[in-house]
């Protein structure tokens, strides 16, 4: 490879350890592939730093001096574990018979490219939401009401998400619409109950693959990362309480 050729390879590279983090890997997942895979190109040395808002690579490969890119990562909380499974066999791929770097480039492109059918989404975040609510002791009208507020919880996260400033910002918003909403419904229907309604759709919200992550991230020894994804997480679930007992409040209480 020649200069030009290997700073082309490195922010692919990058761009590869983005796409691993915001579908959910954890920090040692991240830095373990990018190693792999520029060894596998042949570089002399892979020096990799992640943490959950950025990626710093330096490469060396033989008679050449080191080169260094960094990128800022925004989205890093992501969850699209199909998308990792991808990812993952692709480099597994490339670490057993690397292609060229354009064909490197064109199947992490379209791999990239690929997007979750929204229906199979939005059938899971129903089918998640109403069976908790009745696996916690709600009736089937209560399924049936968790269903239908996990899909303003979907349609919230299409439609909402992208004008929030954060994710702890659009937590607190869809919290407290969530509990008003179930709590307006309840008033209606004095059969539902609202507890069991509002442990189903806070199953949707809750941050708990973020916290597993952060806790395996410190476990595996990244104590910057994963201290970062913890605090994240606690923060996450605290605005999500907070918005559900501004709505209760809001309210006059569950009964």
């Amino acid at each position: 490879m020649g200069e030009a050729e290997v700073s082309r390879f490195l922010c692919i590279l990058i761009k590869m350890g983005e796409a691993l983090q915001n579908s959910g890997a954890e920090v040692f997942r991240v830095e373990d592939t990018l190693n792999r895979i520029a060894a596998a190109y042949g570089a002399q040395e892979v020096n990799v730093f992640v943490i959950t808002s950025s990626i710093v690579v330096t490469l060396t490969m033989p008679q050449l001096p080191p080169q260094t890119q960094t990128r800022r990562l925004r989205h890093a909380s992501g969850n699209d574990l199909l998308m990792l499974e991808e990812l993952n066999a692709l480099s597994r791929r490339i670490c057993a018979a690397p292609p060229s770097v354009e064909e490197f480039q064109r199947q992490l492109d379209a791999i990239l490219a690929q997007h979750a059918d929204s229906r199979l989404r939005l059938a899971g975040s129903v089918l998640a939401a109403s069976s908790f609510a009745v696996f916690f002791g709600g009736s089937l009208w209560d399924g049936l009401l968790a269903g239908v507020i996990a899909v303003l919880v979907f349609w919230m996260e299409r439609c909402l998400a992208p004008f929030c400033m954060n994710g702890v910002e659009f937590q607190f918003i869809a919290s407290f619409c969530c509990g008003i909403s179930t709590l307006l419904f309840c008033r209606i229907g004095p059969q539902l109950h609202a507890d069991k309604i509002l442990i189903g759709i806070i199953m949707l919200l809750i941050p708990g693959i973020m916290l597993t992550n952060s806790i395996r991230d410190i476990l595996l020894g990244d104590i910057i990362s994963g201290s970062l994804r913890l605090v994240e997480a606690i923060l996450m679930a605290a605005v999500l309480a907070l918005g559900m007992m501004a709505a209760i409040w809001l309210m006059g209480g569950i009964a």
